[in-house]
């Protein structure tokens, strides 16, 4: 792409910054280079000719309405924008007999859903079959899964284009333009940070809040630093200090709390990230972890709950699905504890590390060619449900030369007392068979 370039958007000063900032071309747009470098989707389409109907998925102010109206200027389009929050089957009506008087006179015309999951699904099939006689092109722009709050009719009509969250790399350079255009001293390396933090890869929320920053900081100071920050951000900020100490002693205190089997205390903590602006997301990834890290086998349920709450958020997002994931939160602070499983997995990953690669033995190696059988790969493996019980005792899955281990030891909670019972079981029918072949080897060689 070209190099960057200034001024971009809309210049006028009664503008907000986000607005004056808003790329004029595809050139200016800053992230998002998955779909605009060389050779990717939107640019090609951009460059061939072929506008094509598309919904675009990501989270806020990464440039899902910038894309949309740069790709209807390049195509010398009219763009016609219809709000799902507020919009319904009128403003689609109004779209469509426009979209007709444009076609009239030759001009192309893009109609731009914002937060198309709002529409129900009687109101976005009244997009369908427009978009099938190609009266109009239609870009969604959706916060949420395509894959659960759009149809699957307009769906299959539109290709899915995936937009990140800016990195920080991104965002210093956004604000370095936002500098430039308003002349503004530098911030300082710590503030311009916390900042970036903030701001959690949304442009939009970065502009709205420099642009705050610079209409209250001192205008004789050299830099703008964390006090003039705070000032300005107040309440915000030390709340959400994302990628600083409070975030991460925050995510520990609910981690704590959960693994302490404390309700109360995770519910706090979990809310308190909440209302911090933790992408609820994220939360929910964590509270996997805790089901794997601190619950494991003690009760497998745990697991299954945490995903069934990530995944009704996804379908719900804020703030109702919020409820599913704190409904995870009690159940996880409630559930029996065991760490068995995080314990002997990182012990092997230990282990292996330090004793290095051992040959698979024969009788444990697949034999799907007769070369393989001639050479004795599975020779004298006993299959285990052609066993008493199903279980062969005395089998040998380890390589030769390594005695067996023992990596996990389940704890007497939850499931794993049984589980534990099980193991300490099939591990005396072991020992039992192992010392019986060593009693006929020694009867063999007197």
């Amino acid at each position: 792409m070209e190099s960057l370039q200034l001024p971009l958007g809309n210049d006028e000063p009664q503008a907000p910054l986000a607005e004056r900032l808003r790329p004029k071309t595809l050139a200016e747009v800053i992230g998002q280079q998955h779909l605009l470098g060389e050779g990717k989707p939107l640019r090609v389409a951009f460059e061939s000719g072929r506008l094509h109907s598309m919904i675009l998925w990501g989270p806020p102010g990464v440039g899902k309405t910038t894309l949309a109206r740069l790709m209807t200027d390049g195509f010398d389009a009219q763009f016609i924008q219809i709000s799902a929050v507020l919009g319904g089957v009128k403003d689609i009506r109004e779209a469509v007999e426009r979209a007709q008087v444009a076609q009239g006179t030759g001009k192309r015309t893009v109609v731009f859903v914002d937060e198309v999951h709002r529409f129900n699904k009687a109101q976005q099939d009244a997009f369908l079959p427009h978009v099938e006689s190609g009266l109009f092109t239609f870009i969604g722009a959706t916060t949420e899964n395509p894959s659960f709050e759009v149809n699957s009719a307009l769906l299959s009509r539109a290709t899915v284009h995936v937009l990140k969250s800016l990195t920080d790399d991104d965002m210093t350079q956004l604000l370095q333009r936002a500098r430039e255009l308003l002349a503004a001293p530098p911030l300082s390396d710590a503030a311009r940070d916390r900042l970036i933090g903030y701001a959690d890869g949304d442009a939009r929320r970065l502009l709205n809040a420099y642009e705050n920053l610079v209409r209250m900081a001192d205008k004789t100071a050299d830099t703008i630093d964390e006090a003039q920050l705070e000032r300005s951000l107040g309440e915000q900020l030390r709340r959400y200090d994302k990628g600083g100490e409070q975030f991460y002693d925050t995510i520990s205190a609910l981690h704590k709390a959960v693994r302490g089997s404390d309700p109360d205390a995770a519910l706090y903590w979990f809310v308190r990230m909440l209302d911090g602006g933790v992408d609820p997301r994220y939360a929910s990834r964590r509270l996997v972890r805790m089901a794997s890290e601190d619950i494991g086998l003690a009760d497998p349920r745990a697991l299954r709950m945490a995903l069934d709450a990530a995944e009704t958020y996804e379908r719900l997002g804020s703030p109702e699905g919020e409820l599913a994931l704190a409904q995870a939160v009690v159940f996880l602070a409630m559930a029996p504890k065991s760490n068995a499983v995080y314990t002997a997995y990182n012990t092997v990953r230990a282990f292996i590390a330090k004793d290095g690669t051992r040959a698979v033995p024969l009788h444990l190696r697949n034999a799907p060619t007769k070369l393989m059988k001639d050479l004795d790969y599975g020779r004298d493996y006993r299959y285990a449900h052609n066993e008493p019980g199903g279980f062969a005792a005395g089998e040998n899955y380890w390589p030769d030369k390594l005695a067996p281990q023992r990596f996990y030891q389940p704890v007497d909670r939850g499931l794993e007392l049984k589980i534990r019972e099980r193991l300490q079981e099939l591990r005396r029918l072991n020992d039992e068979a192992r010392e019986r072949a060593t009693e006929g080897d020694k009867r063999k060689n007197r």
